[in-house]
């Protein structure tokens, strides 16, 4: 049964990290922050977003025939078991796959180790008329490189400002770039946890690894708060989703990534060709026999 759907519209004003010190234990992760609604109006009001996702989906794709250099770049971070997965199915899922390139951020191998840590990202950008995502992505860098001293403080002091020009640097060449920090709290963490644990169909998802380095959870939201603080820029600022009700998480994704292609006004290209010319060419060919 179809529900009456609240507005959404208001849900990225109240997701937009303000200037300041972060503080990630006053920011509730089981919130629904600019949604009047609950489970089923989120799942309708996710849907009721398809058609006009798609629709400028296709629009950017069709841009970039013209010459266009436009892009997305959504950056999905978070916990484990915070849902970048089901962002990826649930929202981007909407949006015709052949315009969209998903790239999930492993332990660097031993070649990239070799080089500055942004050299696989670069490798892995959308091309021009994409959405790109990341699941995980550069700020693994100053997150885990941080807690677990993969990196001197210098250096991770370097990447904190290498990080800003690196995206200000994409800002300026067509980059729109989306990124969501997927909130959830410690004890939401262990239920989902304990679920796949419960759950043979979910064993597959289990890593025992996730709880090792859960016991650095206090350590994570320090390193997070730091980093959402120095990188959200005006051009690239940090969205915290809270992330305790999925349906949400993935509505809020679906928002932001809806008010960012509204507002690149995207135009269909004109032809270069004389349409009237064609139309009746068209109207004289016989079918071939």
């Amino acid at each position: 049964m179809r529900h009456d759907v609240p507005m959404t519209d208001d849900i990225a004003a109240h997701l937009r990290l303000p200037a300041g010190p972060v503080d990630l234990t006053t920011i509730e992760a089981d919130a629904a922050p600019g949604f009047d609604g609950g489970k089923a109006e989120g799942n309708d009001a996710l849907a009721a977003m398809g058609a006009e996702l798609a629709d400028l989906q296709e629009r950017l794709w069709a841009e970039r025939t013209v010459g266009s250099e436009r892009r997305v770049l959504l950056v999905l971070q978070g916990m484990d078991t915070s849902g970048k997965g089901g962002v990826l199915r649930h929202t981007i899922g909407l949006v015709d796959p052949q315009g969209v390139r998903i790239t999930s951020f492993k332990a660097p191998t031993e070649e990239e180790k070799r080089h500055d840590f942004l050299w696989r990202i670069e490798k892995a950008l959308p091309e021009a008329g994409y959405i790109g995502v990341f699941d995980r992505s550069h700020y693994e860098d100053v997150l885990i490189a941080r807690v677990r001293g993969f990196a001197d403080d210098d250096e991770i002091e370097r990447r904190y400002g290498a990080i800003n020009a690196f995206e200000a640097r994409l800002v300026d060449e067509g980059f729109s770039i989306i990124k969501c920090m997927l909130h959830i709290s410690a004890d939401e963490q262990k239920a989902r946890l304990a679920e796949r644990l419960a759950n043979p169909e979910k064993h597959w998802k289990y890593n025992p690894g996730d709880l090792d380095e859960r016991a650095f959870w206090p350590a994570y939201r320090e390193a997070y708060e730091v980093a959402l603080e120095r990188t959200s820029t005006q051009l690239a600022p940090w969205h915290v989703v809270p992330s305790g009700k999925k349906w949400f998480r993935n509505l809020a994704v679906g928002q932001l990534l809806l008010d960012t292609l509204r507002g690149l006004d995207l135009q269909w290209p004109i032809a270069d060709f004389d349409v009237a010319a064609e139309t009746e060419r068209l109207a004289r060919e016989d079918p071939v026999q």
